[in-house]
């Protein structure tokens, strides 16, 4: 089973198309991490590759500690490549904001931003490797194209970006909080029910767009603004919650089983789609719940 997340699913963060911690947590007495264990033991350079605990006198069922060497994945460094992806989206999103007036010029340029990070998104998910320029790329273009939708639903609903961003926090809080709590287990199972949820709904809206493309459900079909597009809404902010379930266990994962540094970038990069997910359903739930058209 991938992930979600085609970033993850492409690097040490899945191990034969499986969750490293569906398959490869740790058992008391069983084999060391970094042997059958650790989806990170086939990589050259692991720090578990060779039990790192033998020479401390530790047994070799020990559970996983920090890395004893410099080049792994820390959450350090996951959250400061967030703080770089997600401030890189922030700041372009309010440029565009103050630089661009709503017009039919911004909408172009906002389409366009939003095609570029898509591409750039897309190359990035099937590259072996991060590339931090890619990624910061797809950042500002996706901030240029959050910043122009933001401020023509402010211009239609005033405050609604702003309410966006405090549900898109609430929702990713409460996420947090439930998966550390351990409410939710991420399973196989888990992960395969929600997937096939998430690609079901994906593919359903994209019928309903090519209907309304093409005018057979010109008010908007399953993303109208009456009760059942705020439905499809709420079902969407959840699909997104389940993304980040996911997120959370797979740099979980990675830190544990000592993930490569570069990781990190990977970490921050799904972490920012997820997040851009959620604000954008956001925003349209709270410009149904507004009642104005």
């Amino acid at each position: 089973m991938r992930s979600s997340n085609p970033v993850f699913s492409r690097r040490g963060f899945s191990r034969d198309n499986g969750y490293a911690g569906f398959n490869a947590a740790p058992q008391a007495g069983g084999p060391a991490v970094g042997t059958q264990g650790n989806p990170y033991a086939q990589q050259g350079g692991n720090p578990y590759a060779q039990n790192p605990y033998a020479q401390q006198g530790l047994q070799q069922g020990a559970p996983p500690q920090a890395p004893v060497t410099t080049g792994r994945m820390t959450m350090d460094d996951v959250v400061m490549r967030s703080a770089m992806t997600l401030g890189t989206v922030v700041v372009g999103a309010v440029l565009a904001w103050a630089l661009l007036p709503v017009s039919s010029t911004s909408y172009g340029l906002a389409i366009g931003s939003g095609l570029v990070a898509f591409v750039l998104a897309m190359v990035q998910s099937f590259k072996r490797t991060a590339t931090p320029a890619l990624i910061i790329g797809y950042a500002a273009f996706e901030g240029v194209f959050l910043g122009v939708i933001s401020e023509m639903y402010n211009t239609q609903w005033n405050g609604a970006p702003f309410q966006a961003v405090l549900g898109t926090m609430a929702v990713t809080g409460a996420t947090l909080l439930v998966y550390k709590a351990g409410w939710i287990r991420v399973t196989a199972r888990y992960a395969r029910i929600g997937l096939t949820i998430a690609i079901a709904f994906v593919a359903v809206m994209a019928v309903n767009l090519l209907l309304v493309v093409f005018g057979v459900a010109p008010d908007g079909g399953l993303r109208s603004s009456g009760p059942l597009g705020a439905i499809v809404g709420i079902l969407a902010i959840l699909i997104g919650a389940f993304f980040l379930t996911l997120d959370f266990k797979q740099i979980e994962d990675g830190i544990t089983y000592g993930a490569p540094k570069e990781e990190a970038w990977l970490a921050a990069f799904g972490l920012t789609m997820t997040l851009v997910w959620i604000y954008v359903e956001m925003l349209r739930l709270v410009a149904i719940f507004s009642g104005r058209d």
